[in-house]
């Protein structure tokens, strides 16, 4: 396959994904910064290299109930946004999954209100985790356009029928620019065909959709939720596979281990800041320390076979997250722990929280985590708030 190599933004790597996954419908509502993703829609179906109809809608709310409309009628969707629009979609959101409607949406990583923040943090998705979405966190623009056509395959599967979220940090990436290698259009026809579904309005075989359930059953439906989600694994590492022979790029399933073998202790990422991380670990290596990288891309379906696997070989693990729970702990390290807990090893484990409202991590930042963890046998502090540079005293 020769390489078609292009300059662009996070934003504009996935509007070109997914105008090579041929959507039928986009509904749009700009927010920042989301917003380049459906103006380069717009172009394109507006020149006409998408062939789609796009819905400029009058709020977050009205995409989503857009996007199940289209989904509804057996027509392949997508849809964006990010922070407070995510949260003006909350409703919806569980609506489409409870609804087995197997949307794409892109959201931008970005703080949520109140103080108001453009800038990015991850609580807008990991606020929304429980709501029936495959959930996957991008390192790079390369990795978000391709996870918009996987996101496709994945999703429509029959076995899993679920909506599917791609995330990336708000302006760290998506207004980054960097090359990527755009794939061929017929080679993304042939690795993802039309959406096919049984689960939508017919004239031939009428079917009620969106309906109520009484206690007495209701509860089933959710748990067939849960094991789509659950199925979900096993297709995701089918398609992933797939596309590493259809297009030479592979981004290791659930999660991405990175000189983890040996190391003396680990630190558990989520997005963008995985690149830093991985420099890092390089700098620390090369000075004799045994550390390394564990990249979280899925964090629903959660990958609790990798993470148990990697508390059975690591004594400390760090998690380093852009989110908190307030008044107890960030989201990603519960998830963490909760696999921890069920195994039969002494794996020590802390919190960083850093990032928040669009805040720096850097390098250094990310070398006094390592140290932290190698040179403490037990931490007092579960949790410790990295970077902080003001007087928060009330």
């Amino acid at each position: 396959m020769s390489k078609n190599l292009k300059f662009v933004s996070g934003d504009e790597a996935v509007a070109l994904g997914v105008r090579l996954a041929r959507p039928h419908v986009i509904s749009a509502y700009p927010i920042t910064p989301q917003t380049i993703v459906v103006e380069r829609l717009a172009d394109f179906v507006e020149d006409g290299s998408l062939k789609a109809e796009f819905m400029h809608v009058e709020s977050e709310h009205s995409a989503m109930a857009a996007a199940m409309g289209v989904s509804a009628v057996g027509a392949r969707a997508f849809t964006a946004t990010s922070s407070q629009g995510l949260l003006h979609m909350a409703e919806c959101v569980h609506y489409a999954s409870g609804a087995r409607f197997p949307i794409v949406m892109m959201n931008a990583n970005r703080s949520i209100a109140v103080p108001w923040s453009i800038y990015g943090d991850q609580r807008d998705s990991l606020g929304l985790l429980d709501s029936g979405w495959i959930q996957v966190y991008v390192e790079d623009a390369q990795e978000a356009l391709d996870m918009i056509i996987q996101a496709y395959k994945i999703a429509e599967h029959p076995e899993v029928s679920t909506p599917f979220m791609v995330n990336l940090d708000g302006f760290v990436l998506t207004h980054t620019y960097e090359p990527i290698e755009l794939p061929d259009q017929k080679v993304v026809d042939d690795f993802l065909p039309m959406y096919q579904t049984a689960n939508k309005m017919s004239f031939e075989e009428p079917k009620s959709l969106c309906f109520s359930t009484s206690p007495a059953d209701n509860q089933e439906f959710k748990y067939m939720q849960h094991k789509a989600m659950e199925r979900s694994i096993h297709i995701i590492h089918e398609v992933e596979a797939e596309f590493e022979q259809a297009f030479g790029r592979s981004y290791h399933g659930l999660t991405e281990s990175y000189r983890c073998e040996d190391a003396e202790a680990v630190l558990m990422t989520l997005g963008s800041v995985t690149g830093t991380v991985r420099t890092v670990v390089d700098e620390l290596r090369s000075e004799g320390h045994k550390v390394g990288l564990c990249k979280i891309r899925y964090m629903r379906p959660f990958p609790k076979k990798e993470v148990s696997e990697l508390g059975k070989m690591v004594s400390k693990v760090g998690v380093l997250e852009k989110n908190v729970s307030f008044g107890y702990e960030g989201t990603v390290f519960t998830n963490v722990n909760s696999v921890f807990s069920s195994l039969d090893t002494n794996v020590k484990s802390k919190n960083y929280v850093g990032g928040l409202g669009g805040r720096d991590i850097t390098k250094d930042d990310i070398r006094a985590i390592f140290m932290d963890l190698l040179n403490n046998e037990s931490f007092t502090e579960r949790v410790e708030f990295i970077g902080m540079g003001c007087d928060t005293n009330e």
